[in-house]
């Protein structure tokens, strides 16, 4: 069996895991603390998530953002275990957290303006052998099977994505919504099961917007999952099969969106009494 072959079957192998895994949680928060100071904000959040498009809702102050932080290994938190996958990752540090399969994007996106958008993408293959110092060195077959291979899945999460037409321009000379989409792309590249993602709509506009949410269910049909936190209430409750809600850094309650916005105290804490 040649090396694309072998790529084929392993990236088939990961589908049908991620097929098959579809009942179990794949992220567990237990009890996690987190104090700045004398602010807690974190005070004993237990959550779990699974398989499809998970939301995260909460007032400013509710402690997301932390959350995702401590999760990723960005900061250490001060008590409880975060479990991924089956296996503890309270204690591990960001790029081992995304070895394992939980990858984050961030509001703002990171996209190195001054390199192209596919030079960008490129940044995204894990464990591509030219990396290693041997392999730069000695850029054999392998080398260049490794680098065939990303460049072909770069090129064709840029069409998924509607980047194929700027993929050689600058990122910086990108719009808001285009360097969401970027970031999204780049964050797939990297092949995770979970993807965490902050706000990943704020700013951009109502085109973009539904490509961007018709994207993230295409990806869930593949076996990808998400958690998304988003200060839009419609877009969650319209787009999400479960939604978990934090309130003063602590998890306030978790369901379908329907039961959610039902919640009276969601109504109360969140949505400020108004309720359908």
């Amino acid at each position: 069996m040649s090396e694309n072959e072998s790529a084929s079957e392993n990236d088939n192998e990961r589908e049908r895991e991620r097929e098959s895994d579809t009942d179990e949680d794949l992220l567990v928060v237990e009890d996690l603390r987190k104090s700045f100071g004398g602010i807690r904000a974190l005070e004993g959040v237990s959550l779990s998530v699974g398989p499809g498009i998970t939301g995260l809702i909460g007032p400013n102050g509710a402690g997301k953002t932390t959350l995702f932080n401590c999760v990723t290994g960005a900061i250490p938190p001060d008590g409880g275990t975060v479990r991924f996958d089956g296996g503890d990752i309270t204690d591990d540090r960001p790029a081992r957290v995304a070895e394992r399969g939980l990858v984050r994007t961030f509001q703002i996106p990171r996209e190195l303006s001054g390199m192209t958008v596919r030079e960008n993408l490129l940044l995204g293959p894990p464990d591509q052998y030219g990396e290693r110092l041997t392999g730069a060195l000695r850029r054999g077959e392998r080398f260049g099977d490794d680098e065939r291979r990303a460049r072909e899945q770069v090129a064709e999460l840029a069409e998924f994505f509607e980047l194929g037409s700027v993929i050689d321009e600058p990122a910086g000379n990108l719009s808001g919504g285009q360097r969401k989409l970027l970031e999204l792309a780049r964050a797939l590249l990297t092949d995770p099961d979970l993807l965490l993602l902050d706000e990943p709509i704020a700013g951009v506009n109502p085109t973009l917007e539904g490509r961007i949410l018709d994207r993230l269910h295409d990806l869930t049909e593949r076996g990808y999952a998400f958690l998304i936190v988003e200060h839009d209430i419609d877009v969650i409750m319209e787009h999400c099969e479960r939604v978990i809600v934090m309130h003063q850094g602590q998890t306030l309650t978790a369901g379908s969106p329907e039961a959610v916005r039902s919640d009276e105290r969601v109504i109360e804490a969140y949505l400020g009494g108004e309720a359908e």
